[in-house]
C-alpha cells in the first residue's frame, strides 16, 4: 500500500565555502622559511644567503611548532 517516494526537485545546496585557518596559514610559512633556508644553505653564490640559512629555518621551525598550535 506504499505508493511512490516523494521526490524533490530542487538543486541541491552548494558546499560551505573552505576558510583558511590561523594554524594553515601559519604552517604554510613556516613551511616556505624552512625550504628557503635549504636553498639559501646549499646554494653557491652568496655567503651573506649562506649566514643568514641557519636563522631563517630556524625561525621556521619556531614559526611551526608555535603555530601547530593555533585553533583550526
Amino acid at each position: 500500500m506504499t505508493g511512490p517516494l516523494p521526490t524533490d526537485d530542487r538543486a541541491p545546496a552548494p558546499p560551505p565555502a573552505r576558510r583558511t585557518s590561523p594554524r594553515q596559514i601559519a604552517e604554510g610559512l613556516a613551511t616556505f622559511l624552512i625550504a628557503a633556508g635549504f636553498l639559501m644553505l646549499f646554494q653557491p653564490f652568496s655567503l651573506t644567503l649562506y649566514g643568514w640559512s641557519f636563522v631563517t629555518m630556524l625561525a621556521g621551525t619556531a614559526l611551526f611548532v608555535v603555530g601547530s598550535k593555533f585553533p583550526g
